[in-house]
């Protein structure tokens, strides 16, 4: 077998094991919402979990802080 028999062998091989590697894995699954579909958050709403956000924060700090 020449050189450049080997490495088309070779070649057709890597192939068919890159095939079998994609069957085995099967179909790859999206994560999070399909792509261009992005639910978009009101600046009502935004302001709204900022402000628990810093109640959160306040409460737990001045837990941390108080004589005890």
């Amino acid at each position: 077998m020449s050189l450049q028999e080997t490495v088309a062998f070779l070649i057709e091989e890597r192939e068919r094991i890159n095939r079998a590697i994609e069957v085995l894995r099967g179909p790859v699954k999206r994560v999070g919402p399909p792509p261009g579909k992005r639910s978009n958050m009101s600046a009502e709403a935004r302001a709204r979990i900022a402000a628990a956000q810093k109640k959160r924060w306040e409460a737990f700090r001045n837990k941390r802080t108080a004589p005890g």
